[in-house]
């Protein structure tokens, strides 16, 4: 076989052991960063790749359609399958119903649809009872997992790009570059499509940099990534791309009740607290001496508009459902990964003292609630969880370890 580059050649080598070994523990769990599961382009177009697993022309009959919103929020690296079942369940999908999973994203390829549709990961020959490391969504009910890879504005125009996706029954989107979603998607038809489908109930999740985009507020990462370390000592250094809406343009993507968040992935693994801290002051309002230019949150313990930031470890997910104001949450993950398991919920009880452009940011008392057990919280309340708290002191944060 001849291959076009060492990268191709590699990732071949890579795929043929993973088959080879399906049973032995390295290929336990299907990786957020897939590259292609060696489907067709069906597209027939140039501005975008269509990739279908299943029977995109069966119309589902979905006789219970969701009644209230799913969100789900996963912290990078490897995908945690109980997630995509509580979705697929969640959309109203039975054994019999059918139901089109559509997975959306700018790079790479059709890597999931194996994953979701196939229950022996990465064999993808069965679609009986669900292995670890699979979705099994065909046995759940799922009558075709597509993903479209979508690379530009003009691609997130296009009529058959937003019918696909407007038919979806789920929507996942992929990790990889949060700006690149900021750049070719923000205020396109796809945009609006994406809007219409959580108004409509329609389960929405992303891993990584697609969970990145749910909220209202977003760190768009457009001039690159951003360490705690480079936060915490100038919140508004040139890497600090926090997007929201402004008068001109409102905000990107929202799912119901993060209309007052901001969110984090890898926490644990790439040490992002103090980065998370700081994005979540960035959202508080100036009022005297106090908050951060271009806030318009409130600081304060308890207000109803207050700031939030949440925070995922790798495997990791935050499975929300229900209407803003009355949402319940569960935390799920795959056990035994070291680095995988908490979920941070994170708030402000007073504005910060110092958060100037050059300066290191001050803000004490962030409540900081760590969420490692299955069971459900209210997710519109976090007040009745425990929590510790946090101080940020001249840049460094002080006494806490997460």
């Amino acid at each position: 076989m001849l291959f076009k580059s060492q990268r191709q050649c590699a990732h071949y080598l890579v795929r043929t052991f993973i088959v080879a070994a399906a049973a032995a523990s390295l290929s336990a769990y299907a990786g957020s960063d897939k590259i292609s599961g060696g489907g067709t382009n069906v597209s027939g177009k140039t501005s975008y790749a269509y990739y279908v697993t299943g029977d995109a022309n069966r119309t589902p009959d979905i006789r219970q359609r969701p009644r209230s919103p799913s969100t789900v929020l996963m912290g990078g690296d490897n995908d945690v399958d109980e997630a995509f079942r509580w979705m697929i369940t969640r959309a109203g999908v039975t054994s019999s119903s059918g139901g089109r999973f559509v997975i959306i994203r700018a790079t790479s390829s059709d890597g999931y649809n194996c994953y979701v549709y196939y229950s022996n990961y990465p064999t993808c020959s069965t679609t009986g009872a669900a292995q670890s490391g699979s979705v099994g969504g065909a046995a759940l009910g799922l009558s075709s997992v597509e993903t479209l890879v979508i690379p530009s504005a003009t691609a997130a125009n296009d009529a058959k790009v937003n019918e696909i996706v407007g038919r979806a029954d789920v929507i996942w989107i992929a990790g990889g570059d949060q700006a690149d979603y900021y750049k070719n998607w923000r205020g396109t038809a796809l945009e609006q499509t994406l809007s219409q489908a959580i108004s409509r109930n329609v389960p929405v999740g992303g891993t990584s940099a697609g969970m990145m985009v749910l909220p209202r507020f977003d760190f768009a990462a457009l001039r690159g990534s951003v360490t705690s370390a480079q936060a915490l000592a100038d919140p508004f250094n040139k890497y600090m791309s926090i997007e929201s809406e402004s008068g001109a343009q409102p905000a990107f993507i929202v799912a119901p009740g993060l209309d007052a968040a901001i969110v984090d992935a890898h926490v644990d693994e790439r040490d992002r607290m103090g980065r998370l801290m700081t994005f979540m002051a960035r959202l508080i309002r100036q009022e005297g001496a106090t908050g951060c230019a271009g806030g318009v949150l409130s600081g304060s313990a308890g207000a109803s508009n207050g700031a939030r930031a949440i925070g995922l470890a790798i495997q990791t997910a935050l499975l929300i459902e229900g209407p803003a104001g009355s949402q319940t949450a569960r935390r799920v993950s795959n056990a035994g990964v070291p680095g995988s398991g908490a979920a941070y919920l994170l708030q402000p009880s007073m504005a910060p003292e110092t958060c100037l452009s050059g300066k290191p940011l001050t803000m004490r008392g962030i409540s900081v609630r760590k969420i490692t057990d299955s069971q459900s919280f209210n997710f519109s309340n976090w007040s009745t969880l425990p929590y510790r708290e946090a101080n940020v002191v001249n840049g460094t944060l002080s006494n806490f370890a997460y």
